[in-house]
């Protein structure tokens, strides 16, 4: 601040006129030089950059090569912003569909469920009123409750409902399995990316794919042919792509004593163990009692609709002459009666559920060989999910413990490498949950 400093007054007078002289004094502080230093512009960058302010060049040493870099960098690090944050949006998208779909899959579980009670209730009481109809000699009655009874047993028969509640149970288990899925990886706060989002989608598709909800046009063949395991997932391994399959680039594991992400030597021949364990011996039992409740299942639909047919017909010609009215009443009481009890043991018994529990099973079976065999088919051990939490994930899902694990693989090994067939007999099935 500038300070006023004033001087004495000197007054004078003369006679003819009166003179006041003010002398004043302005004296400026003396500031002290500010340096300023130099600072470098990529310092001066760097705040600017961190406050968002960053538009025009700071310093005139800065190239133009320094600048469309700095800008480059900034546009690559908000396009990776805005992309991660609509994979996560899209993967909270998925994973509400997935959710409802769980619900969806529940209710018609549910109702299918109710199907199977309500018409295997309905045509037994059917049966046996339409038997009683021609006890009394009431022909005509009993040959059209018999009738009904046939094309009720037609229907069910066709669409097995049990088997049709036992694919919705399955569907709502594994979308629920999917939808933790999807949770767990925004949880893990790992930044999805496209190929997160596509895997998943590819899962719910598969999935459609397996157990679709309609019944015209998309149910699945309740009799087929020939038997395959159901397939719930996607054709292409999520592990590994079909560039790494023909690149087979990285590094083998080539000795117990050294492990890289948690694999070896040892472990990647216990798992190809395990794999020739469900192939020889789960996936071929199942299969195998597959087809037989298949055939059971066969018979007893083609036999409860004959026997309701027959005695519909022999119905028909109850009290029409005395001489054949007997046996018409004995052929239709007794083949009624008979088609109520395969009707109750094919759909009581449920079946059809039974077969579809182990076409399913036989799925299960498929998808952790492909599951084994697309892990260790990728030769980058790096890029292999950790080969002691893969152990893991194999033993819980077979219901052993890492040590039964171990010596079911061991055991397997000495067994399929000699040639006796009752050596391998011996062996035990990989899994102790089915």
């Amino acid at each position: 601040m500038a300070s006023l400093h004033a001087s004495p007054s000197i007054i004078s007078a003369s006679s003819s006129s009166c003179k006041t002289k003010i002398m004043a004094t302005l004296h400026t502080p003396k500031l002290g030089t500010i340096r300023l230093k130099n600072t470098s512009g990529n310092t001066v960058e760097g705040l600017l950059s961190v406050a968002g302010q960053y538009t025009t060049p700071i310093s005139n040493n800065t190239t133009s090569d320094d600048r469309r870099f700095s800008i480059m960098i900034k546009d690559e690090d908000q396009d990776s912003t805005v992309s991660t944050a609509t994979f996560i949006s899209e993967l909270y998208m998925i994973a509400d569909a997935v959710a409802d779909r769980v619900e969806m899959h529940t209710n018609i579980g549910e109702q299918r469920d109710n199907w199977n009670t309500l018409l295997l209730t309905s045509i037994n009481t059917i049966n046996l009123t339409a038997a009683t109809m021609a006890a009394l000699s009431a022909a005509a009655t009993s040959s059209l409750l018999f009738s009904a009874a046939t094309g009720m047993m037609v229907l069910m028969n066709k669409i097995q409902p049990s088997q049709l509640a036992e694919e919705q149970r399955n569907a709502a288990r594994l979308f629920k399995q999917l939808h933790r899925e999807i949770q767990t990886t925004l949880a893990i706060g790992r930044n999805p990316t496209a190929r997160d989002v596509k895997d998943v989608m590819e899962k719910v598709l598969a999935l459609d794919r397996a157990y679709p909800l309609p019944l015209l046009g998309a149910m699945l063949d309740k009799f087929p042919s020939k038997l395959e395991p159901t397939v719930w997932w996607p054709s292409s391994s999520p592990n590994s792509s079909p560039q790494e399959h023909q690149e087979k680039k990285g590094v083998l594991v080539t000795n117990d004593k050294v492990e890289r992400n948690g694999w070896s030597e040892q472990l990647e021949e216990e798992m190809r163990q395990i794999v020739e364990v469900l192939k020889r011996k789960d996936s071929k039992e199942y299969m195998r009692l597959g087809k037989l409740v298949l055939k059971i299942n066969k018979i007893l639909a083609i036999s409860g609709p004959l026997l309701a047919g027959i005695a519909a017909v022999g119905s028909a010609f109850v009290g029409s002459a005395p001489s054949h009215g007997d046996l018409a009443l004995a052929v239709s009481l007794a083949t009624g009666a008979t088609a109520s009890v395969v009707n109750t043991l094919e759909h009581g018994g449920q079946v059809g559920m039974v077969f579809e529990m182990y076409r399913n099973g036989a799925g299960f079976f498929k998808l952790l060989e492909e599951s084994i065999e697309s892990t260790l088919d990728q030769k980058d051990v790096e890029r292999r999910e950790n080969g002691e939490s893969f152990e893991l994930k194999v033993a819980l899902q077979l219901g052993r413990s890492l040590s039964e694990l171990r010596d079911l693989a061991s055991h397997a090994s000495s067994s399929f490498s000699s040639i006796s067939r009752d050596a391998e007999a011996t062996i035990e099935f990989a899994s102790k949950l089915f």
